[in-house]
């Protein structure tokens, strides 16, 4: 007599429960990116457009044909208008630079954890030099002799952020090189770049992407530190960090000349480092 057969039943999983610490601030970022593209349309006015009869109007006032949601600045423009334009200027050059820096930091890590000898001491010794200096002074010190402007500022935000990928990337190649698919592709012929881009990359991407978001954040800091300097973009480009440092001077009696912009920055900022630590917590094998 044959034993009956055994029939499995699917079992349902349990559903993972929302991470607010995660999709939260990615809310917050999905906001700030979709009113940076669609600025031209959902701008109420003209970013340059001035009105000197409505010079440093409060919140909520009307002034001509300006309705003043946010506030006027000292030339009577929309507050509101030069914030959703200042976020196209610093998303723009935050992605930028980090897309750029990130490439080559990351090309390069993997290049002297793979390569090793005078490759791997040429690079981290770079590396080290350049960490070696603040990256905000380094930065001044760059705009200061090629000049400001737009594609100077993400010229020289590649240029300084780029040792950090790159030690994080030479650190994961380390431990990546010795395994036994790798060796094993080393001993079937497989090239260098073959191996670096289709063994080691997929393996460090989760430690760069965690890196690439903190740094995306401080770029948004150093692309509004310089342009409060001025030595970012220059006027009359609506930026947040020009914005913040025209406010300083209105600050007895137009305190929201300063404080939406630095209000942007702080919430725009804390929502991509949350991003970063929920990612971090996420590739972490450490936590899992």
């Amino acid at each position: 007599m044959s034993a009956p057969a055994l029939t499995s039943s699917p079992v349902a999983r349990p559903r993972r429960p929302l991470n607010l610490a995660l999709w939260v601030p990615v809310a917050v970022m999905l906001l700030f990116v979709l009113a940076a593209l669609a600025a031209p349309l959902i701008a109420p006015y003209d970013p340059n457009a001035q009105n000197l009869l409505g010079r440093l109007k409060p919140p909520g006032t009307t002034s001509r044909a300006f309705h003043y949601w946010l506030g006027s600045d000292e030339l009577g423009r929309d507050l509101l208008t030069r914030l959703i334009h200042g976020a196209r200027v610093s998303l723009a050059v935050a992605f930028t630079a980090a897309l750029l820096s990130g490439t080559v930091g990351v090309v390069l890590g993997m290049l002297a954890g793979y390569l090793r000898g005078w490759v791997e001491v040429l690079v981290m010794r770079v590396v080290d030099i350049f960490l070696s200096v603040p990256a905000i002074l380094l930065a001044i010190i760059t705009v200061a002799v090629l000049g400001p402007g737009l594609v100077n500022v993400i010229v020289v935000l590649a240029l300084t952020r780029w040792p950090r990928y790159a030690r994080v990337a030479y650190g994961q190649t380390l431990s990546i090189a010795n395994t036994p698919y790798v060796r094993l592709a080393t001993l079937m012929g497989a090239g260098p770049l073959r191996i670096l881009f289709r063994h080691v990359l997929p393996n460090i991407l989760g430690a760069v992407t965690v890196v690439a978001t903190l740094e995306f954040g401080l770029m948004v800091l150093f692309e509004a530190g310089l342009s409060f300097l001025g030595l970012g973009v220059q006027p009359p480009t609506a930026s947040w960090g020009s914005m913040l440092s025209t406010g300083r001077n209105y600050l007895g009696n137009a305190w929201w000349i300063a404080t939406f912009p630095g209000l942007c920055l702080f919430t725009l900022v804390l929502s991509i480092n949350m991003i970063g630590d929920a990612l971090r917590d996420r590739f972490d094998p450490r936590l899992h």
